[in-house]
């Protein structure tokens, strides 16, 4: 970090202090100085604390005491100005975050009411990871919060009409919210409903005590608008209180809340594995907690049992929901909308025995038709076996494998990754067309990526797969189609972290070789990337030329881990097989250049040239 002026730094509330610290393993800069409501102005630069995997970022320390109430602007014409807190008990855990609250383009406006004394750390960043540049930060503290008003009164069946604007109490963390009290009896169903044409609203149901606001329920969209729905459960007779307010704190305008006696939940019909039962929904269909027309089915499950649950209709697109019956509310396990067309399909093993519901709706909340429900047992699932890196597997597909969710059968493979290394995968099979997918092993398979015929040989897979965290991960390796069966051999390849970017500067040719080892995007085309800096409004021109493949430029941003914010693209631009862009520079600072391979697996020399167009 680089400082401008000032040597104090700010004081809070006259005792809280805001002091400037080394990052990141950074040597420690002499801070500069700052009274409260005075700015400071710093810069990101390279090496400025990015220990943590989010790039560059300054970190300031901050006293705070309980209940005090902190603003904290950023803003930058260099980058998307980006601000952290972390509590003085969670160093790792970010207490409160901003990106573009400020509400004039992209600088940063934290707010926040400190919880507890302690030390709190402050971390000044760019939304857009590597983006450097100059900033000027101000910390101030805020006044105490107007008092709350007496609470409005509603009753059941009444609605009222309300206007949000500055002059309303505020929540912690400075949205501004009207409350209304309404009594309720233990286990009344209540529905509450928030709308506005001024902005997008939320709805908290809670009960108020003298240590402030205890939230019991929340909704912010009702499932097709913007305004809110809650179906609320009194949990004891007694007094509750309402919020209606909007989403985030810049909003304000005219509402209208209404408080009405639930529908009845959807009962549920017995169902047995096995069964298969036909039903209908229209307009007497009871309505869901979610304002869905609904049907339910309870049945009995055991411990390790994988089900088939298939839901099919004509008329409507489907929706599936299954639930553990283990409480009130039932505990939501795993859904599905379109595996299959516009029908649905879960398939999954049982985590106990007892009770389960299974909820038959439509995507959207007025379907009407008739529909046809099956819940049937399948194979169980085999423990993967363990694959070893570098390792060939050989193996067979056959009926007696278990299926997956498109009646696939499938083997299994396990093994351990470290958080951003690459593994390759590859399948080849003379007698099916292969079908390659990854999960991490935790909880029920769901796939993290997937390849059809990467390898570029007919329809052999490969699958490039970057690992999003250090753990055990399961490949599964079935036919493209069911009904496929045969002999097959898989290989699990580490090829290492993914190279880190080069640099190239405007006037310069960068001669280089895509190779097998290079990085991959996830269509298995190869890549280099090259960093470079540009000015905002200066126009470049890149030009790629290869003889061993079809060129291909992309221009991008960086984002977490090695995937990129792709800006623009050219295939052809310069003939059938180069590639050339004339790109105007949108804004000062770090771009990355792609030279790629168009099609997938190709590979050799290329020739990279940037210029300034004049």
């Amino acid at each position: 970090m680089r400082r401008f002026h000032g040597t104090r730094l700010i004081g809070l509330a006259g005792a809280s202090v805001l002091a400037l610290l080394a990052a990141g393993g950074a040597s420690a800069q002499e801070a500069g100085t700052l009274t409260l409501g005075e700015g400071l102005d710093a810069a990101l630069e390279e090496g400025d604390g990015g220990d943590d995997g989010g790039g560059p970022a300054d970190a300031y320390s901050l006293a705070l005491t309980a209940g005090q109430r902190i603003e904290v602007d950023m803003r930058s014409d260099d980058f998307d100005a980006y601000l952290e807190l972390y509590g003085p008990d969670s160093p790792d855990d970010v207490v409160a975050a901003d990106d573009d609250s400020f509400g004039e383009g992209t600088d940063a406006r934290l707010r926040y009411t400190a919880p507890a004394d302690g030390i709190y750390t402050l971390r000044a960043r760019s939304f857009a990871d590597g983006a450097l540049g100059t900033y000027s930060l101000i910390a101030r503290e805020r006044p105490a919060a107007p008092a709350a008003p007496e609470p409005g009164t509603i009753t059941l069946g009444q609605r009222v009409e309300g206007v949000i604007d500055d002059a309303d109490p505020v929540t912690d963390d400075d949205v501004a919210y009207d409350a209304y009290r309404f009594v309720a009896n233990a286990e009344e169903r209540l529905v509450i409903q928030l709308s506005s044409d001024e902005f997008d609203t939320y709805l908290q149901v809670g009960t108020q005590s003298d240590g402030g606001f205890e939230e019991l329920a929340f909704n912010d969209d009702d499932a097709d608008s913007l305004n809110s729905r809650l179906v609320f459960t009194a949990p004891a007779r007694g007094e509750y209180l309402i919020r209606a307010r909007p989403l985030s704190g810049n909003e304000t305008g005219a509402y209208t809340l209404s408080l009405q006696p639930a529908p009845p939940p959807p009962e549920a019909a017995r169902l047995t594995v096995g069964d298969s039962v036909t039903g209908s929904i229209d307009a007497d269909t009871p309505i869901n907690d979610d304002g869905y027309r609904a049907r339910l089915y309870r049945f009995d499950g055991r411990e390790g049992q994988r089900i088939d649950i298939r839901l099919e209709a004509e008329d409507f697109d489907t929706y599936l929901v299954l639930y553990r019956d283990d409480g009130t509310p039932p505990t939501r396990l795993d859904d599905n909308d379109d595996s299959d067309g516009t029908n649905s399909r879960l398939t999954r093993t049982l985590e106990g025995s007892g009770r389960y519901l299974i909820e038959v709706r439509g995507f959207s909340q007025t379907v009407e038709g008739d529909y046809t429900l099956s819940l049937a047992e399948i194979a169980p699932e085999r423990p993967p076996e363990p694959i070893a890196f570098g390792a060939v597997q050989e193996g067979v597909i056959d009926d007696q494998d278990p299926q997956d969710g498109q009646d696939r059968n499938y083997d299994s493979f396990r093994f351990t990754g470290v958080e951003g290394n690459r593994v390759q995968i590859i399948a080849r099979s003379g007698d099916f067309d292969t079908f390659l997918r990854i999960s991490s092993a935790e909880g029920e398979f769901e796939a993290l990526a997937t390849d059809d015929d990467g390898l570029g040989e007919g329809t052999d897979s490969r699958l490039n797969f970057t690992l999003p965290e250090d753990g055990d991960y399961v490949i599964r390796l079935s036919p493209l189609s069911e009904d496929n069966e045969g002999l097959y051999s898989l290989e699990l390849i580490d090829r290492g972290p993914a190279p880190a970017p080069g640099s190239i500067l405007v006037g310069a040719t960068a001669r280089g070789t895509l190779t097998e080892t290079d990085a991959a995007a996830g269509d298995g085309s190869y890549f280099d990337a090259y960093r470079i800096h540009a000015k905002e409004g200066e126009t470049l021109v890149i030009t790629m030329v290869s003889n061993a493949f079809d060129a291909f430029i992309i221009i991008g941003r960086e984002k977490d881990g090695d995937d990129i914010e792709v800006l623009v693209s050219d295939d052809d631009g310069l003939s059938d097989t180069h590639a050339r862009l004339e790109w105007e520079v949108p804004d000062d600072g770090v771009y990355i250049i792609r030279a790629a391979s168009y099609g997938q697996s190709e590979t050799g020399a290329y020739a990279l040239k940037v210029e300034r167009k004049p």
